[in-house]
């Protein structure tokens, strides 16, 4: 047994049940633990050749184990069934670095050096050819960014089907109203995972899920005949909560824009060309997908951006917990543009209201140290918010619009300045010029 180390053991693809499986080992001190996650899809529309499935289950085998490792984050990685180059080692020890940022920060982790994929200057890895039509598949979860996101894609025209990674009511009824087909990929994590997470002595926390959710889709695309994987990733996930040990740590790294680069390079040095990962959303703000999102009445009654809706051992009914603080950040995005009654209805309730509120608008306004680990805007988007908010006069006595306009409104120097900087648009360079409809972003 190898003590302190963490095994890519290898990946099966079944092409008559799509079913796919990765398999890893974990070594800690004492103690052996072996893994298996499944992911299965639909149907594949065609063969695939051999070499691209070996590319991209490769990609899938090292991404999905970052869930598995983070346990105990030995030091040793070992590849049991492939080789990478060291350009290709570079990207890996990026995305667990970059990706882990949050998890390490948490759980005061010495995380410099500690990643270093093993690499072969003998390793080749070379990109497959495989022409895809020119739809589209358009990651929905059922939040304000990814309506945006289809309905921007509806707009000019451009085919395209949803992609979900394990169904739910939201998903689900989001991709109802869209009125377009949808891909459902099935994920299974070993249920192993969840029984070790409640151990004293394991690490547990965030994940980059996005940067999973981008192979995923990159395979969805490959097997079922689609040329791009399209996200709703918006400019301010580039922008992080707190400097650790000299990095800036962003919970959101894997929706920035350098890893969306990353993985585009990625995907066409050691995939295929033929399929292409993007954001539809990249240069606008938070901000501005709420602006655009308002105009899509019909979606309040069905829309969350709650991740308790999301987790899996906080299943619930609700679809806002009205506790959290993307719950907090969704509201006043909102109520920026929307009526008080408009707002408190898709809540059930006045989160300007609630006192104890009042530490996390804070730290979303930047009245605090740090930027809330959640997927939320920048400082000055919520400050904007509110200020828009305030021009409504509908919570004057509301205990967090009270602290806003006494504590915080007074030290804004130019708001007019701050509003014209959160609305603009940033360069749409990352977008293929077909999605960029003249006058769309």
């Amino acid at each position: 047994m190898r003590n302190n180390s963490f095994i890519f053991k290898g990946h099966e693809w079944n092409s008559a049940s799509g079913k796919a499986s990765f398999t890893y080992e974990l070594h800690h001190h004492n103690e052996s633990f072996t893994f298996t996650e499944a992911l299965t899809f639909p149907s594949p529309a065609g063969d695939v050749p051999q070499q691209l499935l070996n590319n991209v289950l490769d990609g899938l085998l090292l991404v999905l184990g970052i869930s598995y490792y983070k346990l105990y984050c030995p030091a040793e990685l070992i590849l049991e069934s492939m080789s990478l180059t060291r350009e290709q080692a570079d990207f890996w020890n990026t995305v667990y670095t970059r990706g882990l940022g949050e998890f390490f920060y948490k759980n005061k982790i010495e995380y410099r050096g500690l990643i270093a994929f093993p690499f072969s200057d003998s390793a080749h890895c070379a990109p497959v050819a495989f022409p895809r039509k020119v739809g589209a598949l358009v990651g929905i979860g059922g939040g304000k960014d990814s309506i945006v996101a289809g309905e921007l894609l509806k707009e000019s025209g451009k085919p395209f089907s949803a992609f979900i990674v394990n169904s739910h009511p939201i998903k689900e009824q989001t991709v109802d109203l869209l009125g377009v087909d949808k891909l459902v990929v099935k994920r299974a994590l070993d249920p192993l995972l969840l029984e070790l997470n409640k151990r004293a002595d394991t690490y547990n926390g965030h994940v980059p899920v996005s940067a999973q959710l981008a192979c995923i889709g990159v395979f969805a695309a490959i097997l079922s005949d689609y040329r791009y994987v399209v996200m709703a990733n918006e400019a301010s996930a580039n922008f992080g909560s707190v400097d650790y040990l000299g990095e800036e740590i962003n919970h959101q790294w894997s929706k920035s824009f350098e890893f969306e680069s990353l993985f585009q390079e990625y995907v066409r040095l050691y995939i295929t060309p033929d399929v292409q990962y993007f954001s539809i959303l990249r240069p606008l703000s938070e901000i501005s997908i709420a602006k655009r999102f308002v105009q899509y009445p019909k979606y309040f009654p069905v829309f969350s951006s709650c991740n308790k809706n999301f987790k899996i051992m906080e299943k619930t009914d609700k679809r806002w917990c009205g506790e959290c603080p993307k719950c907090a950040f969704t509201f006043v995005m909102l109520a920026a543009f929307l009526s008080k009654e408009q707002v408190t209805t898709i809540f059930n309730k006045n989160l300007f209201a609630d006192a104890s509120l009042l530490q996390t608008y804070k730290e979303l306004l930047g009245a605090a140290a740090i930027k809330p680990f959640d997927c939320v805007g920048t400082p000055s988007e919520v400050r904007v918010a509110f200020f828009l908010a305030t021009q409504r006069l509908e919570y004057e006595n509301d205990p967090v619009m009270r602290m806003f306009t006494a504590d915080v409104m007074p030290k804004i120097p130019d708001i007019d300045r701050l509003k014209e900087q959160v609305f603009q648009s940033s360069s749409t360079q990352s977008i293929p010029h077909v999605f960029q409809k003249e006058g769309s972003l």
